[in-house]
């Protein structure tokens, strides 16, 4: 609902950095909660689509190639134009799994550790560009790895399965 809550405006509105009203390819990108914006060490922005219907990784086909461009262009203008950081001192990437599905893309800092941003869970958005452009199809059939917490439902139901 918190997402829902910003791409309506009900919430969070005076905290928008940019917007693509398109309702297919457009975006919101918005701070981070995690950000407190006193600096930029730790610069973490998120960029929520206008459709709902995407929910991660797994869904994104090369018909979504525009709004991905549009994230990718539009996000590295606006950070660089409100927060004087360039694109090639960001890091913007997707997780899988991701922690809500509807899709989102993370902005932060180069020099940053952010939670979620290691190889294991974190997809560059530029790579995930790529691949489709080269295979429409690449996210329904790739097998992502992607790391759990022993204490996590979904590694609960691996191990059940005896998957792990």
């Amino acid at each position: 609902q918190w997402v829902y809550n910003i791409l309506e405006k009900k919430a969070e509105a005076d905290r928008i950095v940019h917007e693509n009203p398109d309702p297919s390819n457009g975006f919101v990108l918005v701070p981070d909660l995690k950000w407190n914006q006193n600096q930029l060490d730790d610069l973490y922005l998120i960029a929520l689509v206008h459709c709902r219907e995407i929910k991660s990784l797994r869904d994104l086909t090369a018909e979504h190639l525009p709004l991905l461009r549009n994230i990718l262009q539009e996000g590295k203008e606006a950070i660089v134009k409100r927060f004087g950081v360039p694109g090639s001192q960001l890091r913007i990437y997707l997780h899988y799994q991701p922690s809500y599905h509807h899709l989102h893309v993370h902005f932060t800092a180069l020099g940053y550790d952010a939670p979620g941003s290691s190889v294991e869970r974190a997809h560059l958005l530029s790579d995930v560009i790529d691949n489709l452009a080269m295979d429409s199809m690449y996210y329904q059939k790739r097998a992502l790895t992607f790391p759990l917490r022993a204490d996590e439902p979904l590694f609960k139901k691996f191990q059940e399965a005896g998957k792990v």
